[in-house]
């Protein structure tokens, strides 16, 4: 089952615990490639400051999803202010449509 996980900065100190926490974060995800179909920050329309995150899970449960979320180093760090956990179902499915760079080109 596919899960999205939104995640919104808080207004204070993002930057900085972003900094600081993104080796852990980004080894944590590494635990999880095998669950993690896609995944990357929100951005603000100047494309530069970042606002959020996005991850999409393919687990068995939504206690599943929320486990990831609740021990994931930036959740845990306070990053965000609000995280949505939602089920979802994958309608259309094009990677080809996708961007060849992390920026979007």
């Amino acid at each position: 089952m596919l899960y999205i996980i939104y995640q919104e900065d808080k207004d204070e100190g993002a930057a900085e615990i972003r900094e600081r926490v993104k080796p852990a974060h980004l080894d944590y995800l590494a635990r999880f490639e095998s669950k993690l179909v896609l995944g990357g920050a929100m951005l603000a329309e100047d494309g530069v400051k970042r606002t959020g995150s996005v991850l999409i899970l393919n687990v068995d449960s939504y206690a599943e999803a929320e486990a990831f979320s609740l021990e994931e180093p930036f959740r845990k760090a306070g990053l965000f202010k609000n995280v949505r956990i939602s089920r979802m179902r994958r309608g259309q499915w094009n990677p080809a449509a996708a961007p060849a760079t992390a920026e979007g080109n």
